[in-house]
């Protein structure tokens, strides 16, 4: 019988459907459990739940539920188990929710929820777990939650709440709460010192508020402790020694400037994770972080940090993940420091001014995937060794003083799983054989692993985004995430010649082709067309010849395209990609004509019958020109073609760039 019905558990039933007021649902009057969690439930709440008055568990969490919470919700007072997360709630929290005294768990967090709190909490008296985090809700710190003595979980991050951090009186307080999550609201002030009364926290996250001050002493006496989050505020001085016992310490984007002068690690330092970038550090490197023997993931971008990485920094590197040293002064490294960095997975020392050679201990870094060089002083020749790294994803080693070729016979082997490679702003040179870009396994074929995540390591359960600038569709962009399936390869600003390898054809993953500023000759491969995810691409200054491959017009990707400064000749590709591109795009190409709804007027004129002809006939003598040296023979053919090559071209180094994107 219906009135029986104690539980009901429809988790993960897609039901597709709302909840209506006439339901017969809400006529089980004996229903305790009601479990309707990722039921693909749309629609509002209908007030009708309130019938339900036996109800002791009610969850309907992660579906697509809209509208304001019923204030009938408040004649559930039996309810001790109440999860509304994740859903389309807006308006305010009903004020009826107060008389639910019995709950010991309380999620709404992930809505659209606004206003204020309802007025002294302290009488949800059962009270573990309270989430509101992920709303829009203001107002002042609830702080008559923190008298409830059961409260173990407390999170109300990423709202609007504003004012100082106050506990209240800690001697009526719960001395069991674990987790305190606050951040990304406008709190402001300093760091409470009765935050340290709580003795049993293990888990601190003040981040992205405006606290100012330092940290105080008295957090000290927080011995669970094991993670804290001090990010984006306005806290500065020193970082005391106590805080190497934690397991991840995050004090990023502050005013710290020096650490305790008696920086002692422990014996049996525990840290994992230590993210000290953007703040107001200078000097040499630490030598203390040479004694974190546990650390997976460093982080000290963004100072002032001077000088050689030393050598001792080789024994942290044992265990280390990920290692972001960005936006330094740093001017070496000890060749040493990456023999024993097996476990290394991703390395960002871009912006520094680092000389000298590439370390060749990066070759122990068998696991390393993404790789940031950009913007130093490093003197090389282009690291062809790592292409035996076998898990390298993203290599960037632009605006560097890397010379030589970037093809070698012998030594071009590897890179089998590159996804983006930027060598731009070099000197690299030499030619391509047609062949070259065949084994690029991974911009060929299409990647199941990859889809439209993001590139992250993760510590703790707190993901660690990749991020990198590049220039996309003319633009110096930052990626602050980095797409597991963006596929780009730049290689402009070099001394590049010879033909464009017809192989790059094969590369049907390409999102992003930059070439720009080298001294290719030849033709456009029309094998591009084949590129169907291409959104990009730049063949602007150099010394290209012939027509505009059509195909290209059928690339429905193709926004951004560029062939400025070439010999091009012929006929505009119809087709809208090339229709909406603007005028620049073309200029310094004085033999293509069919500009007219481009640029507005017609920059070149059409060519007549005759000249047509001229030009066919022009393509014939040329062939035949060849087809007479290959029959003289082959000394004279080669002879022709190697005074072709080096014949001295006007090079011009002026790269375009159209401002700069965050």
């Amino acid at each position: 019988k219906s009135g029986e019905v104690i539980s009901l558990n429809l988790s993960h039933v897609s039901l597709n459907n709302s909840l209506k007021q006439n339901s017969g649902l809400f006529k089980l009057q004996h229903l305790r459990n009601l479990t309707l969690r990722n039921s693909s439930l749309n629609g509002e709440i209908p007030s009708s739940l309130g019938y339900l008055s036996r109800l002791t568990k009610l969850n309907l969490l992660y579906n697509n539920l809209v509208g304001q919470v019923p204030d009938s919700i408040g004649n559930l007072t039996r309810l001790r188990y109440l999860d509304l997360s994740q859903n389309k709630l807006t308006g305010k929290i009903p004020i009826s929710l107060a008389n639910l005294t019995n709950l010991y768990l309380l999620y709404i967090h992930d809505n659209y929820l606004e206003s204020t709190l309802p007025p002294n909490m302290s009488g949800f008296q059962n009270l573990k777990y309270f989430g509101v985090g992920g709303n829009s809700l203001s107002g002042s710190f609830p702080t008559s939650l923190f008298t409830i003595p059961s409260l173990l979980y407390f999170d109300i991050s990423r709202n609007q709440f504003k004012g100082s951090i106050e506990f209240g009186n800690t001697f009526s307080s719960s001395f069991m709460l674990k987790y305190v999550n606050i951040g990304y609201n406008n709190f402001d002030g300093p760091i409470p010192e009765s935050l340290s009364e709580f003795l049993t926290l293990g888990e601190i996250d003040l981040g992205y508020n405006n606290l100012f001050g330092s940290i105080p002493r008295s957090m000290s006496k927080l011995v669970n402790l094991y993670y804290l989050d001090l990010s984006g505020n306005n806290l500065e001085g020193e970082i005391p020694s106590w805080l190497w016992r934690l397991t991840v310490v995050k004090l990023s984007y502050n005013s710290f400037s020096s650490f305790a002068k008696s920086s002692q690690v422990p014996d049996e330092t525990q840290i994992i994770g230590l993210g000290l970038n953007s703040n107001s550090f200078r000097g040499p490197f630490p030598n203390w972080i040479c004694e974190l023997s546990s650390l997976h993931i460093l982080d000290l971008s963004d100072n002032r940090f001077s000088g050689l990485i030393p050598q001792c920094f080789g024994n942290s590197t044992i265990t280390l993940q990920d290692l972001f040293l960005r936006d330094n002064n740093f001017t070496g490294i000890h060749p040493d420091v990456f023999v024993n960095a097996t476990n290394l997975r991703a390395l960002d020392i871009s912006y520094n001014n680092l000389e000298g050679k590439l370390v060749r201990s990066l070759i122990n870094c068998r696991d390393l995937r993404f790789l940031n060089l950009k913007s130093n002083r490093i003197n090389d020749e282009f690291p062809f060794w790592l292409g035996s790294l076998p898990s390298l994803n993203i290599l960037l080693l632009q605006s560097n003083r890397f010379h030589g070729p970037l093809y070698h016979r012998h030594l071009s082997v590897g890179f089998q799983r590159l996804r983006v490679i930027d060598v731009s702003r070099n000197d690299l040179c030499g030619t391509f054989p047609a062949f070259y870009f065949s084994d690029w396994r991974e911009m060929t074929t299409p990647n199941a692993e990859y889809d439209d995540t993001y590139m992250k390591d993760s510590v703790f359960d707190v993901a660690v985004y990749h991020s990198m600038k590049m220039v996309n569709k003319g633009v110096d962009t930052e990626y602050d995430k980095i797409r597991t399936d963006f596929i780009a390869i730049d290689f402009s600003g070099n001394r590049l010649r010879g033909s464009i390898p017809e192989s790059i054809g094969m590369l049907r993953e390409l999102h992003l082709l930059n070439l720009s500023g080298n001294e290719f000759t030849g033709h456009i491969p029309p094998s591009l067309a084949n590129l169907t995810k291409l959104e990009a691409l730049d063949l602007s200054r150099n010394h290209l010849s012939g027509q505009i491959p059509p195909g290209l017009g059928s690339l429905s990707f193709l926004s951004t395209m560029n062939f400025s400064h070439n010999y091009l000749q012929g006929p505009i590709p119809p087709g809208t990609q090339f229709q909406s591109q603007n005028c620049s795009s073309f200029m310094d190409n004085h033999k293509l004509y069919g500009l007219e709804d481009i640029c507005g007027e017609t920059l070149v004129s059409n060519p007549t019958p005759e000249e047509s002809e001229d030009l066919s006939e022009a393509e014939e003598h040329v062939i035949n020109w060849i087809a007479a040296a290959i029959a003289y023979g082959p000394g004279v053919f080669c002879g022709l073609v190697i005074g072709h090559i080096f014949a001295p071209y006007i090079h011009e180094w002026f790269m375009e760039k159209f401002g700069r994107k965050k």
